[in-house]
């Protein structure tokens, strides 16, 4: 029997889904291990392996084969744009994708004039403003706070992932539209999921199952 493999996003993603996947008889021990500095773990008795990857290379070891299954948000799902088969929305980790910024530029939002976007998530950004908007904007990709973007005047509005919204009124900023709603997903290999058809199918059916109960 050959390993399903998985790659799981570092964090609290991969803990959770560690969690999850206990629940429907599959565990590895060895992942829970904080001071371990393994990167390969595995489960000999039922066939399956693990390695958690930070969270943007999820998708490209999937796609590329490296693992069959992966768990990530699906904001990265999004922004990486990966040839992968997304298939199952495992409802935690839930928030928001949003252009947020002043009040002031709600109206800039319904102008045809172009308009300055800062981002983590280009790509989310652009697709947005260009297919559902159908706004020019010049997209500006940030790696920190893009919170302070708009307060120093780099940007007019940023699209952001948004939990609770608290950072936003410390700052003056708030949500002027919603980009789409995120979760954790699975995603799947295009080849495993033909080749492991009734592994992944079962597992599917299970974790289904479980987040039923829930």
């Amino acid at each position: 029997m050959r390993y399903l493999t998985f790659a799981l996003a570092k964090g609290r993603l991969a803990r959770t889904t560690v969690d999850l996947l206990e629940r429907i008889g599959i565990s590895c021990e060895e992942i829970k291990d904080k001071d371990t500095r393994k990167l390969i773990f595995t489960n000999e008795k039922e066939g399956y392996r693990f390695f958690l990857a930070k969270a943007s290379d999820v998708p490209t070891y999937v796609e590329y084969g490296a693992a069959d299954i992966g768990v990530v948000g699906r904001d990265t799902i999004l922004e990486e744009s990966r040839k992968i088969h997304e298939v199952m929305d495992l409802g935690f980790g839930k928030c928001r994708m949003c252009v947020c910024g002043h009040e002031s530029a709600k109206e800039l939002l319904k102008s045809n004039e172009i308009i300055r976007v800062a981002s983590k998530y280009p790509h989310i950004a652009k697709e947005y403003f260009d297919n559902v908007k159908h706004q020019s904007v010049e997209i500006i990709k940030l790696n920190g706070s893009v919170e302070l973007a708009p307060i120093v005047g780099l940007a007019d509005v940023i699209v952001d992932i948004v939990e609770t919204g608290t950072t936003l009124k410390e700052n003056g900023l708030e949500v002027l539209e919603t980009v789409t709603d995120l979760s954790a997903r699975i995603i799947v290999n295009r080849v495993s999921l033909r080749i492991e058809h009734e592994r992944i199918s079962k597992l599917l059916t299970d974790l289904n199952k479980i987040l039923k109960e829930d």
